[in-house]
């Protein structure tokens, strides 16, 4: 962990969900840097990955309102007019609400969806920029960076992607292994239950089946880093512990939703 270099550059505030929030910028691996925002009304860290390379790519993008925070903290690593891929691993606003202007401020930029996810969102939809449709193992070459896509539907849309990134050893899982509270660039303390209380008190997933089954796939290969959206990164030796949490703890929809408990 020692080769590990955290930067911590801070970022002007941008007014949010009835609060103001502060961006900062951490590389947690070669070329990949965390940006990252605590909503304190959410209790929770809203994340983006940028990954600076020949064609540096930015993993989610944050909510409309987090536009020129985001911009700002890429700016601290490249410019980002630079930006070839903006990839979008489900369509939520924290995963795609500040994409199109994004995209309008990088010419060359494309957006990256799984094909289920451009044809259910973006057919029909008011966004006219290009687009790339990814499926279950299709690959891009950044430069030094490599992604390779997974399919995991209903973890937790039906378009959901993870991606691993191939040089680094790093999975990009969207909502998968996310941790409560402000959490530093890379955790260190195992945090499975109070994920799985998470899980079950917002309703994220409706079942529990294809969650595990995802699981089965990432310990095959051989990961070094997680990279949640929400929380901080896990290093090889503490992820497989939010693993475990998911097999003993229950976690999927039991009829509460967004904290409110619904009729039965």
């Amino acid at each position: 962990m020692a080769d590990i270099v955290l930067i911590g550059v801070e970022c002007a505030p941008v007014g949010l969900v009835g609060g103001s929030l502060m961006a900062t910028i951490d590389m947690i691996a070669m070329g990949i840097y965390r940006i990252s925002s605590f909503v304190p009304v959410w209790n929770i860290t809203v994340n983006q990955f940028l990954i600076a390379d020949d064609a540096p790519t930015l993993i989610h993008t944050g909510m409309y309102p987090m536009y020129d925070d985001v911009r700002k903290a890429i700016a601290q690593v490249l410019d980002p007019a630079r930006l070839r891929y903006v990839v979008v691993l489900h369509f939520e606003s924290d995963e795609c609400g500040c994409m199109g202007r994004l995209l309008e401020a990088a010419p060359d930029a494309v957006l990256v969806c799984s094909r289920t996810g451009a044809a259910i969102n973006l057919s029909q939809w008011d966004y006219s920029g290009p687009v790339l449709g990814v499926q279950d193992g299709d690959t891009l070459d950044l430069g030094m960076h490599s992604l390779r896509f997974l399919e995991t539907p209903h973890v937790h849309h039906w378009d959901s992607l993870m991606l691993v990134e191939e040089t680094t050893g790093s999975l990009f899982p969207a909502d998968l292994f996310v941790q409560p509270g402000e959490q530093p660039a890379i955790v260190r303390e195992d945090l499975g239950k109070q994920m799985c209380e998470l899980y079950r008190e917002i309703g994220i997933f409706a079942a529990s089946e294809p969650v595990l089954r995802v699981l089965q796939r990432l310990e095959r290969l051989g990961l070094q880093w997680v990279h949640p959206m929400h929380g901080g990164s896990l290093a090889r030796d503490l992820w497989p512990k939010y693993a475990q949490a998911l097999r003993t703890e229950p976690f999927a929809f039991d009829g509460t939703l967004l904290g409110k408990r619904l009729p039965e």
